[in-house]
């Protein structure tokens, strides 16, 4: 490795203008890979107040369809009863919570301030032992406080400094819509793109007006559960689906059923797309995003491999020398290709960091997304960036664009002829 190292650096010195643009051109194709995959890992990876995402499933719709004419249906959020009913008994879980699936613009104010448009979620007790805020003062609301539809609230810090003027709020009341609530917490700000977490006010469900539909079937819930272990996921899905059968035999009457449509979802899935009347097809996301890797290597590849030849008909004495001194074409070709893999990898590291920084400082722009109902900017946490999964995939990008664009050129290296090499023929 020692010996690798000292010969890269050689050909650093003595090809220093292909070296550099082979740099630059490596640098800028980890570069753009790395932005189109941390548009996809921000979805995806845990961090907190999702860190417990690799055991979430998620049923954030429910479908239902007229028992005599599936040609009828309706799909969106559930309602609170239907929720309690399919999910509130499930036992393979760890934790089951049921929050609203869309956060609703309010106003707030201290008594006598002046009115501030924010937003907030209804949730129950269980949300917080599913989501790890991080409490900065105070604590959630507990199981009682749910049942008993008690006025107070979790706020964000951001919220707190713009109300009370410090994040040490816990007992102070505000009007939110004009109903008095009291601050029983305050957490750090979430992301936006913490997707069922984020709000800047949290209150028990039970304080809000809930509209339901379709015999009361339907309404305004999400549900999100915390598997013991990724490996229950099959036999949480087989437990639901036998007490949506049950419920179905209950609410026969209405005329409705519910349809599954294999929820709940990991994480992954629920990320998919689609709309809440089909499955979502992860499978088909996951080709289209390793297409779009695919174009991104092989292009720069192409040219990268050019640029690379060039630097070995530079060397073809170089190696001619090497093949008459023993070395075996097997040799040869593994120094090449090392050679050309830690430039690779030099290269790939200034890419990888260089997508970070673009992604951190043009987060407004680059996760913004257009169909929200929050005017909230995306907060990005250097962390949720900075993940053990994108930081593997940049070096296995960078190993592949090494072994497309200097594996022909090195093979055709080894292969040269010995007088020919030295003669320069």
């Amino acid at each position: 490795m020692k010996q690798l190292i000292k010969q890269t650096l050689a050909q650093l010195r003595t090809q220093k203008m292909l070296t550099t643009i082979g740099i630059i051109g490596t640098a800028l194709s980890i570069f753009l890979i790395m932005v189109v995959v941390m548009l996809h890992q921000v979805q995806v990876a845990p961090y907190a107040p999702v860190s417990n995402r690799p055991r979430m499933l998620h049923a954030q719709w429910a479908s239902v369809h007229m028992i005599e004419n599936h040609y009828y249906q309706s799909n969106g959020p559930i309602s609170t009863e239907s929720a309690k009913r399919q999910f509130g008994s499930l036992s393979t879980p760890e934790a089951v919570t049921l929050y609203s699936a869309n956060i609703t613009p309010v106003n707030i104010q201290e008594a006598g301030g002046t009115p501030i448009g924010t937003d907030m979620r209804g949730t129950d007790e269980n949300y917080w032992k599913i989501f790890d805020f991080t409490f900065l003062n105070g604590k959630p609301y507990s199981q009682a406080d749910v049942e008993s539809a008690h006025q107070i609230a979790v706020i964000d810090a951001s919220t707190a400094r713009k109300l009370f003027g410090t994040t040490e709020a816990t007992g102070r009341e505000f009007q939110l819509d004009y109903v008095p609530y009291t601050v029983c917490g305050v957490v750090r700000d979430v992301s936006t793109l913490a997707d069922g977490a984020f709000s800047h006010i949290w209150i028990p469900h039970t304080t809000t007006q809930e509209e339901t539909w379709c015999y009361g079937l339907m309404g305004d819930k999400s549900v999100t559960i915390l598997a013991r272990s990724s490996d229950d996921f099959d036999e949480i899905r087989a437990e639901y689906e036998r007490m949506v059968a049950e419920y179905n035999k209950e609410v026969a009457e209405t005329g409705w059923e519910f349809k599954t449509l294999n929820r709940p979802y990991t994480q992954e899935k629920s990320v998919a797309g689609g709309g809440a009347n089909m499955e979502p097809d992860e499978k088909a996301q996951r080709r289209q995003r390793w297409i779009i890797y695919a174009i991104l290597l092989i292009v720069p590849a192409i040219n990268l491999s050019g640029m690379t030849e060039s630097r070995m008909r530079r060397r073809v004495e170089e190696i001619g020398v090497r093949r008459a001194f023993g070395c075996t074409r097997l040799q040869l070709l593994g120094q090449l290709f090392g050679e050309n893999l830690l430039i690779t990898l030099v290269a790939g590291l200034i890419g990888w960091m260089m997508g970070v920084a673009f992604a951190f400082f043009f987060s407004n722009f680059l996760f913004a997304d257009g169909y929200s109902n929050t005017t909230t900017e995306p907060l990005v946490d250097i962390n949720m960036l900075i993940q053990p999964s994108t930081l593997g995939m940049a070096l296995l990008f960078c190993f592949v664009l090494n072994l497309l664009s200097s594996g022909l050129p090195a093979w055709k290296a080894s292969r040269t002829n010995i007088v020919n090499a030295i003669n320069k023929h």
